[in-house]
């Protein structure tokens, strides 16, 4: 079979999504039975079409399809490491949180639209990490949009989905508007839609020092548009409000969909390479993104909530490591995060009987500095010493740098609360070995991504003095926010401590905000005493055709 034939093979898996999208319109109720077997039939054949993927890479490298299109703008698939790995990983996640629904949604009235609606919105991500040209990019951007807000209204009556999915709504068209002009611009400025002729020309530029003026501009708007898809500030609220649907959408939300934003930033890293000012948009509100999510998530009573601020936090991690040019580190972090959502949101349910099961006592923190600033100290050990161990210069990479000191943080707040605290021995040894295996799994992992996506990744540039200055700020924060968090115990009691714990637990009445300028508050009190909407009252009253 020639080769660029066998990137086709991976569309079977989408196609056969799309094909149980079709037939659950004419089996849209209770016990769908084809919709369920072609449902679980496409989730089990998308690992096996994954894995082929894979080993067609292995043999022959970057693979492309034909186009279908003109003027080299339109459909065509692209097979590379990045995209295989992403490929598998909604492979993976799709068959988990299928499986699941089928048990979730069993004796549900509308069984087979729900599951038709999750097969749609899997076929568009596939279609989105297996993109290859603007066309297809931008195409697949737009589905896996409306195809989310189709589930995100799966039970219309709650008005809680309304106002989220109107959100949701607003941004996704602002996104797909920034996103649709930067195709433009690279288009006009390159004369293609191949996306990687375009990120060769670019590279070649940059190595030659001349850069068309539109590439800044269009970095720009590809940042906004990620931004804009994961739910960063201040555009979160959203995010946190989407609970009204069932739990295997949360999962593949959080899970799935919003990781568009940050592969969106790593298949484009070489636009984003030639670009002075995307990169440090990035690091500001990535950062700041990632800092204010993780505060508010710790004062979170609800569980779902939390998961949801958490979301924001990790979106804003990927996105602020992408800014820092440390983009396998971003793709590593990427995936484990998914899985990790996947299984909170699917498990979420029998947390309280997991934790009412639990007999462990947990240990009392003291909140003395002596035994903090000796947690800090041993983290730094840790860090420094795995360093050399494997050879990495600190002093070279500014991004390694950095990344270096956010695992120095997580590593001084686990040994932080072993050492200060009145627990044995036992729980001393337990943070060093832990600490040990975290800080070696990071080091191999990231050097194992790092190798299988080198090629599509731009060598990394000396850093400005303006990105230094800008990353400094945000490690500081990071450290102060750091330090308070090991400091509660002593502090929490302190009425100030208490009433900013308040306005922090409201995410700063933010999303309030937001609730105004779309008309939510009004929504609420004009259905407040109604009947429940039919779904042609819903599509009225959240103005969402």
């Amino acid at each position: 079979m020639p080769q660029h034939l066998l990137s086709l093979v991976a569309l079977l898996s989408p196609l056969l999504f799309a094909l149980t999208a079709l037939v659950s319109w004419f089996q849209p109720g209770l016990q769908p039975t084809a919709v369920k077997k072609l449902s679980i039939l496409s989730s089990i054949l998308s690992i096996p079409v994954a894995a082929a993927c894979g080993f067609f890479v292995y043999r022959h490298g970057l693979l492309q399809s034909g186009l279908l299109g003109t003027e080299g703008l339109g459909l065509s698939i692209q097979l590379d490491t990045l995209s295989v790995l992403m490929y598998s990983m909604i492979a993976l996640l799709g068959f988990i949180i299928i499986r699941f629904s089928q048990n979730y949604l069993d004796g549900d009235a509308r069984q087979g639209a729900f599951l038709g609606r999750l097969a749609a919105t899997l076929a568009s991500v596939q279609l989105l990490v297996l993109s290859g040209n603007l066309g297809l990019l931008f195409v697949a951007w737009v589905l896996t949009s409306i195809s989310l807000h189709r589930i995100l209204l799966f039970y219309p009556e709650r008005r809680g989905a309304i106002i989220a999915a109107r959100k949701k709504f607003i941004l996704a068209r602002l996104g797909d508007a920034c996103l649709l002009a930067a195709s433009v611009i690279l288009y006009q400025q390159y004369g293609t839609g191949n996306l990687e002729v375009i990120f060769q020309t670019v590279q070649s530029s940059v190595l030659a020092g001349v850069l068309l003026p539109g590439v800044e501009a269009a970095a720009l708007l590809l940042v906004l548009a990620a931004l804009l898809k994961s739910a960063q500030f201040p555009t979160h609220g959203w995010l946190v409000e989407v609970m009204e649907t069932p739990t295997p959408v949360s999962a593949l939300l959080h899970a799935g969909l919003l990781n568009a934003g940050p592969f969106l930033i790593i298949r484009m890293a070489f636009v984003m390479d030639a670009s002075t000012y995307a990169p440090l948009v990035l690091i500001a509100i990535g950062g700041f993104t990632a800092l204010f999510a993780s505060v508010v998530f710790l004062t979170q009573t609800s569980i779902k909530t939390a998961l949801g601020y958490s979301s924001v936090a990790h979106m804003g991690f990927s996105l602020m490591v992408c800014g820092l040019g440390v983009y396998p580190a971003a793709l590593l972090h990427l995936v484990a995060h998914s899985f990790y959502k996947a299984h909170a949101f699917l498990s979420s349910g029998s947390v309280i009987d997991v934790i009412r099961a639990s007999k462990v006592a947990k240990a009392t923190r003291l909140g003395s500095p002596v035994r903090i600033i000796a947690g800090i100290l041993l983290a730094l050990g840790v860090y420094i010493g795995f360093s050399l161990l494997l050879g990495f210069d600190l002093t070279a990479d500014l991004s390694l740098l950095a990344v270096g000191a956010i695992i120095v943080m997580g590593l001084s707040r686990l040994f932080a609360s072993a050492i200060d605290s009145d627990g044995s021995i036992k729980l001393l040894l337990r943070a060093c070995v832990l600490s040990v295996v975290v800080a070696t799994a990071f080091f191999t992992l990231e050097g194992g991504t790092h190798y299988l996506i080198a090629s599509q990744l731009p060598v990394p540039a000396q850093p400005s003095l303006l990105k230094i200055g800008l990353t400094g700020a945000l490690l500081v924060l990071f450290g102060i926010t750091v330090l308070l968090q090991m400091l509660a115990p002593a502090i929490s009691s302190k009425p100030a401590y208490r009433a900013w714990a308040v306005h922090i637990r409201n995410g700063f009445y933010l999303n309030a905000l937001f609730d105004r300028l779309v008309g939510a508050f009004s929504l609420r009190t004009a259905t407040a005493t109604s009947e429940p909407l039919n779904q042609t009252e819903v599509l009225r009253e959240g103005k969402v055709r």
